[in-house]
Protein backbone atom coordinates (compact mmCIF):
# COMPACT_ATOMS: atom_id res chain seq x y z
CA UNK A 1 0.00 0.00 0.00
CA UNK A 2 1.41 3.38 -1.00
CA UNK A 3 1.39 6.33 1.32
CA UNK A 4 -0.58 9.24 -0.03
CA UNK A 5 0.35 12.78 0.87
CA UNK A 6 -2.76 14.54 2.01
CA UNK A 7 -2.51 18.31 1.78
CA UNK A 8 -2.89 19.92 5.19
CA UNK A 9 -5.07 22.99 5.15
CA UNK A 10 -3.96 25.99 7.14
CA UNK A 11 -6.30 27.16 9.86
CA UNK A 12 -8.61 29.98 8.76
CA UNK A 13 -6.97 32.51 11.05
CA UNK A 14 -3.61 31.99 9.34
CA UNK A 15 -5.14 32.66 5.94
CA UNK A 16 -6.80 35.78 7.32
CA UNK A 17 -3.45 36.96 8.70
CA UNK A 18 -1.90 36.63 5.26
CA UNK A 19 -4.76 38.51 3.58
CA UNK A 20 -4.65 41.20 6.27
CA UNK A 21 -0.90 41.44 5.73
CA UNK A 22 -1.36 42.07 2.04
CA UNK A 23 -4.03 44.70 2.76
CA UNK A 24 -1.75 46.45 5.27
CA UNK A 25 1.19 46.22 2.86
CA UNK A 26 -0.70 48.24 0.27
CA UNK A 27 -0.34 51.40 2.37
CA UNK A 28 3.48 51.66 2.23
CA UNK A 29 3.36 50.73 -1.46
CA UNK A 30 0.92 53.60 -2.06
CA UNK A 31 2.82 56.17 0.05
CA UNK A 32 6.26 55.40 -1.37
CA UNK A 33 4.86 54.97 -4.89
CA UNK A 34 3.26 58.42 -4.72
CA UNK A 35 6.49 59.92 -3.43
CA UNK A 36 8.40 58.36 -6.33
CA UNK A 37 5.74 59.64 -8.74
CA UNK A 38 6.09 63.19 -7.41
CA UNK A 39 9.86 62.98 -7.77
CA UNK A 40 9.70 61.70 -11.34
CA UNK A 41 7.07 64.24 -12.44
CA UNK A 42 8.79 67.12 -10.63
CA UNK A 43 5.62 68.08 -8.74
CA UNK A 44 5.98 71.80 -7.82
CA UNK A 45 4.83 71.33 -4.21
CA UNK A 46 7.24 68.47 -3.79
CA UNK A 47 10.09 70.42 -5.37
CA UNK A 48 9.55 73.22 -2.86
CA UNK A 49 9.78 70.84 0.11
CA UNK A 50 12.73 69.07 -1.49
CA UNK A 51 14.58 72.40 -1.78
CA UNK A 52 13.81 73.20 1.88
CA UNK A 53 15.34 69.90 2.91
CA UNK A 54 18.48 70.87 1.02
CA UNK A 55 18.59 68.19 -1.64
CA UNK A 56 19.41 69.17 -5.24
CA UNK A 57 16.79 68.52 -7.93
CA UNK A 58 19.35 66.37 -9.73
CA UNK A 59 18.90 63.70 -7.03
CA UNK A 60 15.17 63.26 -7.67
CA UNK A 61 15.41 60.52 -10.29
CA UNK A 62 17.93 58.46 -8.34
CA UNK A 63 15.88 58.68 -5.15
CA UNK A 64 12.69 57.73 -7.03
CA UNK A 65 14.47 54.69 -8.50
CA UNK A 66 15.65 53.66 -5.03
CA UNK A 67 12.09 53.97 -3.75
CA UNK A 68 10.64 51.96 -6.61
CA UNK A 69 13.33 49.30 -6.26
CA UNK A 70 12.60 48.92 -2.54
CA UNK A 71 8.86 48.68 -3.21
CA UNK A 72 9.36 46.05 -5.93
CA UNK A 73 11.46 43.97 -3.54
CA UNK A 74 8.87 44.52 -0.79
CA UNK A 75 5.97 43.26 -2.92
CA UNK A 76 7.49 39.89 -3.85
CA UNK A 77 7.37 37.41 -0.95
CA UNK A 78 10.88 35.92 -1.46
CA UNK A 79 12.48 39.38 -1.24
CA UNK A 80 9.93 41.13 1.00
CA UNK A 81 12.15 41.32 4.08
CA UNK A 82 15.07 42.70 2.04
CA UNK A 83 12.68 45.26 0.53
CA UNK A 84 11.46 46.26 4.00
CA UNK A 85 15.05 46.65 5.24
CA UNK A 86 15.96 48.87 2.27
CA UNK A 87 12.69 50.79 2.59
CA UNK A 88 13.26 51.33 6.32
CA UNK A 89 16.78 52.62 5.64
CA UNK A 90 15.50 54.97 2.97
CA UNK A 91 12.70 56.24 5.19
CA UNK A 92 15.16 56.64 8.06
CA UNK A 93 17.10 59.01 5.81
CA UNK A 94 13.90 60.97 5.22
CA UNK A 95 13.37 61.19 8.98
CA UNK A 96 16.93 62.44 9.44
CA UNK A 97 16.49 65.03 6.67
CA UNK A 98 13.29 66.42 8.19
CA UNK A 99 14.74 66.41 11.71
CA UNK A 100 17.87 68.23 10.54
CA UNK A 101 15.83 71.20 9.32
CA UNK A 102 13.48 71.17 12.33
CA UNK A 103 10.35 69.86 10.59
CA UNK A 104 9.02 67.39 13.12
CA UNK A 105 5.50 66.80 11.81
CA UNK A 106 6.54 65.31 8.42
CA UNK A 107 8.60 62.74 10.36
CA UNK A 108 5.37 60.90 11.18
CA UNK A 109 4.86 59.89 7.54
CA UNK A 110 8.13 57.97 6.96
CA UNK A 111 8.09 56.59 10.51
CA UNK A 112 4.54 55.25 10.28
CA UNK A 113 5.13 54.01 6.72
CA UNK A 114 8.10 51.89 7.78
CA UNK A 115 6.25 50.56 10.83
CA UNK A 116 3.22 49.65 8.71
CA UNK A 117 5.48 47.97 6.14
CA UNK A 118 6.93 45.74 8.85
CA UNK A 119 3.47 45.00 10.25
CA UNK A 120 2.33 43.94 6.77
CA UNK A 121 5.24 41.54 6.36
CA UNK A 122 4.83 40.24 9.90
CA UNK A 123 1.19 39.42 9.16
CA UNK A 124 1.86 37.73 5.82
CA UNK A 125 5.04 35.78 6.69
CA UNK A 126 4.78 32.99 9.24
CA UNK A 127 8.57 32.80 9.58
CA UNK A 128 8.75 36.45 10.66
CA UNK A 129 5.92 35.87 13.17
CA UNK A 130 7.94 32.99 14.60
CA UNK A 131 11.07 35.16 14.76
CA UNK A 132 9.28 38.14 16.33
CA UNK A 133 6.40 36.72 18.37
CA UNK A 134 3.94 38.95 20.17
CA UNK A 135 3.92 38.03 23.81
CA UNK A 136 0.78 38.88 25.71
CA UNK A 137 0.81 39.82 29.37
CA UNK A 138 3.57 40.95 31.65
CA UNK A 139 6.70 38.97 32.21
CA UNK A 140 5.82 35.96 34.34
CA UNK A 141 8.16 34.37 36.79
Amino acid sequence: MNAVDVPVREPNWKRWLVWAGWAVSLWPVFVVGMSAHWKLTHNPGYLKMFAQIGWPDSALTLLACLQLGAIILFIFPPTAVLGAVILTGYLGGAIASYTRIGYYYPVTVPLSTSMIAWLGIWLRDERLRALLPIRLGLMKK
